[in-house]
């Protein structure tokens, strides 16, 4: 029997990878199938790093990747960091959420290579690798897939003149098309063009409702790869009509057509006009005028998804401030030179960040330079509502979620149909309404600062200068957790200030991830970390979260957006951080902490955890102890302790340090010189001459005094604003004026041959109504034709009185002649 066993026992020597000895799965002093885990004799997790104690294997199985992100499209060849293989092998498996294998190679050098998966979803995407052709995943890393329009254009292939591309077939648009691409993203010697095409089928909203890429045709194959392709579209036969939004897809010559999960180059995904029938290059028109017909049929057999999107703001300032529910448009955005191909007289659109809940589909916001929202009713300008929410929505993968592409099959190629390709956009609009802002509520703001000081969602203003780590914000219903940690500044002399602030800040909302932003070592730059683990933004600023949004903006401020609207702004201001927070009114009544109840009462915003309240006039050191008591447990704590030092000083001692006395305000001295320089600078700013006083420095008083500013700037903008909702022009006329809020006036006017029947002005009052309805316009009575009427009738009575004059005239000199003898 033994010997029976010695053949299969040899071929698996044989067979087995070369490298050293494989650890059994699961192994204490191995991180082999144990990523993540702390227990055991030496750690698996993230924090091991600072701590000393990860296991000695840990960079062959917790896999870092060059490059860590890439399009959802897929095709993006990425490499393991730190793991050599010593010989090539063709046994490599990546295996993306335990559903999805791509195969990878190992090179010529030993680097072991994944290539991405086509995927219908955004986020962080967990994968395992196998070295043993699929007999086993012991390794395990993170992938990161984004919307195509985050991608670097380097990464894709370009479509020359796109406008030319995505009019093709109409009477502007004839003649060649080129593609071209950067040869070393994919280096090959030969290379093959497809058409892959877009689709989502089935019944709307229902289990049967799929998304789908499917590979169409094949446009060149075994061509150079020489950086560019031009050719001469044709008409694509009948069978591949059905398709009208796709990409163009580059691959090597070496995988057959329509291969799956390669390494690729993408174009962006476009309307496909040049590839369509003779039909419509017979008469765009009216084919696009038909398919409008037929879009907006079927519009009308969906739910009403306009009912759960939420309102836009009223102002530009407003749509830039509530940065928890709406971020800036990448197609129209004043940070990048408001390049609005489809807003025209718009300089920013906003778009709201979460998905609707029911039907997934999301809100666009466009503004004028002067502040004021476009409207669809007013303009072909105006922003337009989504039925498909264009960052997609969780959980992703079905119709209208998947990110970008239901996008464009409800919303974007529909436009074509209806605006670009034929004169019926009057259908699109009335289906694609602009939301005005007559029922919109803006964020409630609260922030920490400096030294540090609060400012609470009901505008108590205060300072507690504890060290140790607190609760800025707890809020029932959504779970909401807001947790910082103060310190004391290390003066350039070398010795501590009297006075802390924040270096961390962490957050949580139910059972989302765990975001902690804080202070680099001696680096005054930002570092976040995702559940502990610190993440990159070298190849990203924008990443989707489980239960939230992370942006990065130049490395100095960081933006969390909760999927329950509440938004988060950290930022470093001189040697602390500040933060900001966003709380929409679902939070009324539902927050405690230090930043305060949110009640729109500011004399229980001191109020503890036991329920009892201090009093608006508590002394600083009253105060002192506020915020003591709202220290954070050590069960309940978001924060990172991922070295010696934090271990020591924040998780095994009091969170809250009682030996620690700080300066209080009433104590603050200063020189007669620091006094008067501090007076120049701060001017009546407490906060300012606090801490100018607290730190000897007005480096540190003069960031208080920006921030502090910066937040009093934001609530002015995200103060109420009474809208009267939008005004309809007369029929036969029309109006002046497309502003709505309170104070402004609209004149109306009507056409030629008609007259205002009605005010001829109208203002927004106070109370949210118009001083005056729209008017009517009456055929022959404008006041042209009156006016004309009356001179006219004047005129004929005066010819008749001349005619007159001059019969009677004529009469009396016959009969003086007839007397003559």
């Amino acid at each position: 029997m033994k010997l029976s066993l010695l053949p299969w026992a040899l071929l698996l020597l044989v067979t087995a990878p070369d490298p050293g000895p494989w650890p059994t799965a699961g192994a204490q002093g191995s991180c082999s199938h144990r990523c993540g885990v702390q227990d055991g004799p030496c750690s698996c997790h993230p924090t091991c790093f600072g701590l000393a104690s990860c296991c000695s294997d840990i960079r062959d199985f917790c896999l870092e990747i060059l490059p860590y992100s890439g399009s959802i499209m897929g095709g993006k060849d990425f490499v393991i960091q730190h793991l050599n293989w010593s010989n090539p092998t063709d046994s490599v498996i990546c295996s993306f959420k335990e559903s999805i294998q791509t195969r990878g190679f190992v090179d010529s050098s030993g680097r072991v290579h994944c290539v991405s998966p086509l995927l219908y979803e955004t986020g962080r995407i967990p994968f395992t690798l196998s070295m043993d052709n699929g007999r086993s995943f012991p390794r395990s890393g993170t992938w990161l897939a984004v919307h195509p329009s985050k991608v670097s254009e380097s990464e894709k292939s370009q479509l020359v003149n796109e406008t030319r591309w995505q009019y093709y077939g109409t009477a502007s648009a004839q003649g060649n098309l080129t593609l071209t691409w950067n040869t070393l993203a994919l280096p090959t010697n030969s290379i093959t063009v497809e058409l892959w095409g877009y689709e989502e089928t089935g019944k709307p909203y229902s289990q049967e409702w799929t998304a789908a890429w499917s590979y169409l045709y094949s446009l060149a194959t075994s061509i150079t790869n020489s950086g560019s392709f031009t050719f001469t579209p044709k008409p694509a036969p009948q069978d591949y009509q059905r398709w009208k939004v796709g990409a163009l897809r580059i691959v090597n010559s070496k995988h057959h057509a329509g291969e799956k999960d390669v390494h690729a180059l993408w174009s962006n995904e476009h309307a496909l006009a040049w590839h369509l029938g003779d039909d419509f290059r017979a008469d765009p028109v009216a084919w696009a005028r038909a398919q409008c017909l037929a879009w907006e049929e079927l519009e009308d057999q969906l739910p009403n998804f306009l009912e759960e999107v939420p309102d836009c703001p009223c102002t530009l300032a407003q749509a830039r401030a509530d940065s928890g529910r709406f971020q800036a448009d990448y197609g129209c955005d004043i940070e990048h030179g408001s390049v609005c191909t489809y807003h025209p007289g718009a300089v920013h659109c906003v778009r709201s960040v979460q998905a609707s809940p029911l039907y997934g589909s999301g809100q666009q916001c466009c503004y004028t330079a002067a502040g004021t929202q476009l409207l669809t009713a007013d303009s072909t300008s105006g922003s337009t509502p989504d039925r498909g929410h264009d960052w997609g929505a969780p959980p992703y993968r079905v119709p209208p979620r998947v990110p970008g592409l239901s996008h464009w099959i409800y919303d974007v190629i529909s436009f074509y149909y209806c605006c670009l390709w034929a004169p019926e956009c009057s259908h699109y609009m009335q289906r694609r309404p602009s939301s005005d802002c007559h029922s919109y509520q803006p964020p409630r703001l609260a922030s920490a600062f400096g030294d540090p000081h609060f400012v609470t969602f009901d505008g108590t203003n205060f300072t507690f200068n504890g060290r140790g780590e607190y609760v800025l914000l707890e809020a029932s219903g959504t779970d909401l957790r807001l947790q910082a940690r103060a310190q004391t500044r290390m003066t350039p002399e070398g010795s501590q200030d009297r006075g802390t602030g924040l270096t961390a800040v962490a957050v949580q909302e139910g059972n989302s991830d765990v975001v902690e932003v804080r202070l680099r070592d001696g680096a005054g730059a930002l570092q976040v970390l995702l559940n502990q683990e610190v993440l990159s933004f070298k190849e990203q600023s924008w990443m989707d979260l489980k239960g939230m949004f992370l942006s990065v903006a130049a490395g100095d401020r960081v933006t969390v957006m909760l999927s329950s609207g509440a938004g988060l702004e950290v930022s470093v201001q001189g040697p602390f951080l500040s933060v900001a927070v966003l709380l929409p009114d679902r939070f009324l009544t539902h927050t405690r902490g230090l930043l305060g109840t949110l009640n729109d009462n500011p004399s229980d915003d001191f109020t503890l955890r036991s329920g009892q309240v201090l009093p608006p006039s508590a002394s600083s050191r009253e105060l002192f102890q506020f915020g003591a008591d709202w220290a954070v447990e050590n069960a309940s704590s978001l924060l990172t302790y991922d070295s010696k030092f934090l271990v020591e000083n924040f998780l095994l001692r009091p969170k809250h340090d009682p030996n620690f006395l700080p300066l209080f305000p009433e104590e603050t001295t200063s020189s007669p010189s620091q006094e008067s320089e501090a007076a120049k600078l701060c001017g009546d700013n407490n906060f300012c001459n606090f801490d100018v006083a607290a730190t000897g420095s007005l480096r540190v008083g003069n960031a208080t005094l920006l921030v502090h500013r910066q937040h009093l700037l934001r609530a002015q903008s995200l103060q109420p604003v009474v809208s009267c909702g939008w005004l309809a022009p007369p029929s036969n006329g029309h109006k002046e004026g497309m502003r709505y809020l309170v104070g402004s006036t609209v004149h109306f006017h009507c056409d030629s041959g008609y007259s205002l029947a009605g005010a001829e002005a109208s203002t927004c009052q106070t109370d949210g109504t118009w001083s005056q309805p729209t008017p009517t316009c009456q055929r022959g009575r404008s006041s042209a034709v009156l006016l004309g009427v009356i001179f006219g009738g004047l005129a004929v009575v005066a010819l008749v009185a001349l005619v007159y004059v001059l019969l009677r005239r004529n009469k009396s000199n016959t009969a003086v002649w007839g007397s003559q003898p």
